[in-house]
């Protein structure tokens, strides 16, 4: 993989893994309204859905990060 489709797939990565994460912060925002007003159980159930963003966002960096160091490493054989 050349440098520049390398750096155009980890840009797409750090976006994504962004949109996730405003999700999760949009969530967890939510439960903490509900549990402030009260409704413990409701922001339970809202926080349930962060799991999987925070794990997808998770996976998503680790693969910007692989990329970041394969591009480096294929630098320094040149």
């Amino acid at each position: 993989m050349d440098r520049i489709a390398t750096e155009q797939s980890i840009r797409i990565c750090l976006t994504e893994t962004h949109k996730l994460l405003k999700e999760a912060e949009r969530i967890s925002r939510a439960a903490v309204a509900c549990a402030d007003a009260g409704s413990v159980s409701e922001a339970t159930i809202l926080s349930e859905d962060l799991g999987q963003l925070l794990h997808d966002a998770g996976h998503l960096h680790d693969a910007a990060s692989l990329l970041n160091r394969l591009v480096g490493e294929s630098g320094s054989d040149r």
